[in-house]
């Protein structure tokens, strides 16, 4: 399991490193957002690690190249602030997960091996739903109008709509069901919002409805 690791703080980066390693990564450290693209050029990764302050391109521009050149590794931002405004830029660029410093090492951990099952356990299905299709290995979404990527969290919760069309759940039950509950309601409602965003933005003939405080994922009759 090969993991880069982008972070400029040199004695987290080597403390971080070194217990990835203990628990079986490979892991290569790069210490400024060039490196990491420089990297990312030269190599293949299971999973990447961003911290977003770092020197030469932040990792929020390292994660709009990715994206742009058409990497879908999944990608960790690390936050020094676990501000509303830090999330949305990570997961509206992209980024499949988030965690703010300072952080325990093994829920670092925790997340990067989620990470990487994610993308084995969702690789090479496609669903259907109304007039949309999600293709869960490249998180791409699509109708005949338009298509975008989710990113690795959106796609899982979407998969989730759809094989519980027209059933309702709280934001508490669908991280649960979703996640395992490693996530949080929060977490789970800011995803809501973007896909109802997403779904709107290619036209689709589906919608997640909210009546109090369940959501569901219905079609919409035109």
């Amino acid at each position: 399991m090969k993991v880069l690791y982008a972070e400029d703080e040199m004695q987290l980066s080597v403390a971080v490193t070194e217990i990835l390693k203990m628990e079986g990564f490979d892991v290569t450290p790069v210490y400024d957002g060039q490196q990491a693209l420089d990297a990312l050029e030269k190599d293949y990764f299971d999973a990447v690690i961003l911290d977003i302050m770092m020197p030469k391109k932040s990792g929020i521009e390292v994660l709009e190249a990715m994206r742009g050149s058409g990497n879908h590794t999944n990608v960790l931002m690390l936050t020094a602030k676990a501000t509303v405004d830090d999330r949305i830029a990570g997961l509206t660029t992209g980024a499949d997960d988030y965690l703010a410093k300072p952080f325990a090492m093994k829920e670092l951990v925790a997340r990067v091996q989620s990470l990487i099952r994610r993308n084995s356990d969702y690789r090479h299905s496609v669903l259907h739903y109304a007039n949309f299709e999600l293709n869960s290995g490249t998180c791409e979404l699509k109708t005949d109008k338009g298509s975008l990527r989710l990113n690795n969290a959106e796609a899982e919760l979407l998969t989730f709509l759809v094989h519980n069309a027209d059933k309702s759940f709280t934001a508490r039950q669908i991280n649960e069901s979703v996640w395992n509950g490693k996530e949080s309601p929060e977490k789970a409602e800011l995803y809501i919002f973007y896909l109802k965003n997403k779904l709107r933005q290619i036209h689709a003939d589906a919608n997640i409805q909210i009546a109090g405080d369940t959501y569901t994922l219905c079609e919409e009759k035109s």
